[in-house]
């Protein structure tokens, strides 16, 4: 069942459950910040609109810099700014950042440990109708190597909020990944955020697998866990919206206690949330680890909801994989 501590939407599994872009949350995020702080500035590489960055600029102009499609130019700026007592928030879509600017954003932010924020949008495969060339499915492998980074995936547009303004008033580089398409609203306003710390967002009486998942495809192992609880199948599902720095501690208690893992990402299975789980798992409690994500393949052109099924992360994907898992620890 839905653990009460998490305070979820609770018309979560219901047919009509509100959807909104994960995106959203960016814009109203700055908002919050930029009303708070004088020091919050807003750069955005010719996306203004895309990336929901429009509200800042209009609101604050003095405070917003355009820097047309020059994302290398993007990262070097801010860092500038970063070390200057701004608090910059660069965005663009992340294939183009950090995808196009990852040296920069190495040499000139975290190098430095300059105080700026990368917002990487239309993230994942949820990108749909614009193709492998714009879906980024291997930024959070490349940011979370980064020493000084911290990393951000929110699963619905009001944690989105959060982590937005979270990350403003947290010191030092910060890579916060946000989706395109509308996505279920998974959590509300008191639905606990705190960096650094993953949340247990359902549990059974007798949990024999923990899904831990990151990102809009929470909702899908939250129905995954349902449906399994509905086949005497028990299990916990752990959002972990701070892939970096990981809740090492509770990731590896809650292993022991369930003895079977799959981890769920709309990202490569490799160097995302599952390699980051997989490394503490080897460390600390080793476990039967099965992996939903993009099984090292590039996506295509499609409606976002077909291609997350087609590439095996869908509800039924993540249910097989629960049992597999299960399977493997007895």
């Amino acid at each position: 069942m839905i653990s009460k501590d998490a305070k979820l939407n609770p018309k979560i599994f219901d047919k009509d459950v509100e959807m909104k872009a994960v995106r959203e949350g960016y814009g109203e995020g700055l908002l919050v910040l930029g009303a708070a702080d004088p020091n919050v500035v807003v750069l955005c590489a010719d996306l203004t609109e895309s990336t929901r960055s429009q509200k800042f600029s209009e609101k604050y102009p003095e405070r917003f810099i355009e820097t047309g499609v020059a994302e290398q130019n993007l990262a070097a700026i801010a860092a500038g700014l970063g070390v200057s007592g701004k608090i910059p928030f660069i965005s663009s879509y992340a294939t183009f950042s950090p995808g196009r600017n990852w040296e920069q954003i190495r040499t000139t932010i975290c190098y430095n440990d300059s105080n700026v924020k990368i917002a990487g949008h239309h993230a994942g495969i949820m990108t749909g109708p614009d193709g492998a060339t714009h879906e980024a499915t291997e930024d959070i492998a490349i940011m979370r190597a980064l020493p000084n980074m911290q990393v951000f995936v929110p699963c619905d547009w009001i944690e989105a909020k959060k982590a937005t303004i979270t990350a403003g008033k947290l010191w030092g580089p910060t890579y916060i990944r946000f989706a395109r398409e509308k996505s279920p609203v998974v959590t509300t306003e008191d639905t606990p955020f705190t960096p650094g710390k993953a949340e247990i967002f359902w549990q059974s009486k007798k949990p024999q697998v923990a899904i831990i998942a990151t990102g809009v495809l929470l909702h899908n192992a939250l129905t995954a866990a349902k449906e399994l609880d509905e086949d005497e199948i028990g299990s916990m599902v752990v959002n972990v919206h701070t892939i970096k720095p990981l809740d090492d501690k509770k990731i590896a208690e809650i292993a022991k206690k369930c003895g079977a893992v799959v981890t769920v990402e709309e990202h490569q299975v490799y160097g995302g949330l599952g390699g980051a789980v997989a490394e503490t798992l080897s460390r600390l409690a080793p476990t039967p680890q099965e992996f939903i994500g993009m099984q090292n393949t590039f996506g295509e052109s499609g409606n976002p909801w077909d291609l997350v099924n087609k590439y095996g992360m869908g509800v039924k994907d993540i249910k097989a994989s629960a049992k597999k898992s299960i399977r493997r620890a007895k």
